[in-house]
């Protein structure tokens, strides 16, 4: 029996899979308890179209990010904080402000949970970061900074 998985099911598949399995597992377990339905040549279709949908999406989002990566990768990213004595900030450089910098200067939107500096940010000067833009693709810069 072909079953399309609903929803992701442990040491069977993810969620749209589309599988042979036996036919009383299928009917008893599988469909019964809602984790999957059975292939009909119309949720064939209905998941192949999904897919391609899903795969023009991603194609999109891989380009945009590669876009993105050319814009800012190598670059220098300049942020002004407040500084004492010697350099030492007052507080931190956060990974939120190293978005909106990037946003500010290249127009690139990154999520803060996807920048990644090699070392806290607590003093004037440059620092090497990264910021992961999709699956696989980063852009590695510089971010300098300087006094207010």
């Amino acid at each position: 029996m072909k079953v399309i998985l609903k929803e992701d099911v442990k040491k069977i598949g993810k969620k749209g899979e589309m599988l042979e399995v036996a036919d009383g597992y299928g009917r008893n377990f599988l469909i019964a308890r809602g984790l999957a339905e059975e292939a009909t040549a119309g949720k064939v279709r209905e998941l192949a179209e999904k897919n391609k949908t899903a795969k023009v999406k991603d194609d999109r989002a891989r380009t945009a990010a590669e876009e993105a990566k050319k814009k800012f990768s190598g670059k220098i990213v300049v942020l002004k904080a407040k500084a004492g004595e010697g350099g030492k900030l007052f507080g931190s450089v956060t990974s939120g402000d190293i978005a909106e910098a990037i946003l500010a200067q290249y127009g690139v939107t990154v999520d803060k949970k996807d920048v990644k500096a090699e070392e806290a940010v607590k003093m004037l000067g440059d620092y090497k970061v990264k910021a992961k833009l999709y699956s696989g693709i980063e852009a590695e810069f510089t971010l300098r900074v300087e006094g207010e």
